[in-house]
């Protein structure tokens, strides 16, 4: 099973690939709504996430990258759609994340999250509990602002893929995408030009799917059931670093 990540810029990438090489791409863009309305870009002030210049990210993609996804997947599902109909062709199928806020949203966060595809199949909902911090996921820390839950991804992936399906993540961050692809089996590629939200994003990688945790001091930690016994590269994965 391939499961191999880039930190590189995703546009960059998808010049060197051919028409429709992936099954299936699911992009989370910058919706450019700025994030950074509080400290660390989370809308809010919160003192014990690290400090992060977040507004320079949030930048909306121009048509060149949205063409350029569109050409080298043959199905692709954009979260975030809503804010980009003037770059996009007229969509039938939506997909809804419902947060179930209910009435106790009185908030800036939304009660849900829409996709745009290019499918012709019906519209679907997806519902989970997520109103800023408060979350029903499984996952870990946060450590991306525009984090999404694993769940979220394996929802896609049984209700969108098919069997041997090839994954594309051009911007992953937290990487939910590549740890939902590899527990269910799908080959995977995913970009991340940030090197830090790279670089934490494959730690949390590692983690959750090989049982590989890192120390501060450098030292690498293995859970030998995880691999019955069997002494492996705990660099095995393929991450590909930028020059």
């Amino acid at each position: 099973m391939r499961s191999e990540v880039h930190n590189i810029d995703c546009l960059e990438y998808m010049r060197t690939l051919p028409d429709k090489a992936f099954t299936l791409a699911v992009a989370d863009p910058p919706y450019g709504v700025d994030y950074a309305r509080g400290k660390n870009g989370f809308g809010v002030t919160v003192d014990k996430l690290p400090t992060r210049e977040d507004t320079k990210w949030d930048v909306v993609p121009d048509k060149a990258f949205f063409d350029e996804l569109l050409r080298v997947s043959e199905n692709v599902i954009i979260w975030g759609g809503n804010y980009f109909t003037h770059l996009l062709p007229v969509s039938k199928c939506w997909l809804v994340w419902d947060k179930c806020n209910g009435m106790e949203n009185k908030s800036v966060f939304a009660d849900c999250e829409l996709a745009w595809t290019n499918m012709t199949k019906v519209v679907k909902m997806f519902s989970m509990r997520q109103l800023g911090f408060i979350s029903e996921t499984t996952d870990g820390d946060r450590i991306h602002p525009t984090q999404k839950p694993t769940e979220l991804y394996g929802w896609i992936y049984r209700t969108f893929s098919i069997e041997d399906a090839t994954i594309f993540d051009p911007m992953m961050g937290s990487q939910s995408s590549r740890i939902a692809a590899y527990k269910m089996g799908f080959d995977y590629i995913g970009c991340e030009i940030d090197e830090e939200y790279f670089t934490k994003g494959c730690e949390r990688f590692d983690r959750e799917c090989r049982g590989i945790t890192k120390t501060k001091s450098g030292r690498v930690l293995i859970q030998p059931s995880l691999f019955d016994n069997v002494i492996r590269d705990p660099f095995a994965a393929i991450n590909v670093q930028k020059k």
